[in-house]
């Protein structure tokens, strides 16, 4: 699934997932480099899912948009801006920590060439070859599949 970013997918999106009983939104960013890789984030063994290697994602804020959360959460998590949103690439639903019915959605992203990935909230980052994408949960590696479609 590669859909163009627009209004109408955004109000789409979070539609179905109310129908679904979701009630936490999460925002996920395929971030590839000039040579392809990806970034993943990994978890510290503590948190929550440690030491699961994960797309840099979280939570939608109350008023916030998709695309505003994305942007926000990037650069909370990686010192990363985002410069632009491209297609959707799909969604996951999981329980959160909390136990709420959560759906992740991602979306494809770049990010400014000179920036330097600064972690906050996880441990280690990689950018990951192919190889490295393995790392990750079956759900995340269907989401790096339909970005690798795109290209």
């Amino acid at each position: 699934m590669n859909t163009p970013v627009d209004a109408d997918l955004m109000g789409g999106l979070i539609h179905a997932a109310d129908i679904h009983g979701i009630t936490k939104h999460v925002v996920g960013a395929v971030i590839p480099n000039a040579k392809g890789r990806v970034l993943l984030l990994h978890r510290s063994a503590d948190d929550y899912l440690g030491g699961l290697w994960e797309l840099p994602s979280g939570g939608v804020e109350a008023g916030e948009s998709l695309t505003e959360a994305l942007r926000r959460e990037v650069t909370e998590e990686t010192g990363l801006t985002v410069a632009t949103i491209g297609a959707y690439l799909g969604h996951f639903d999981y329980l959160s920590r909390n136990g709420n019915q959560t759906r992740q959605f991602n979306f494809m992203a770049t990010t400014h060439e000179n920036d330097t990935v600064k972690v906050t909230e996880h441990d280690a980052h990689l950018w990951a070859d192919l190889a490295g994408q393995q790392q990750v949960s079956s759900a995340v590696r269907s989401v790096l599949a339909s970005w690798r479609d795109t290209h």
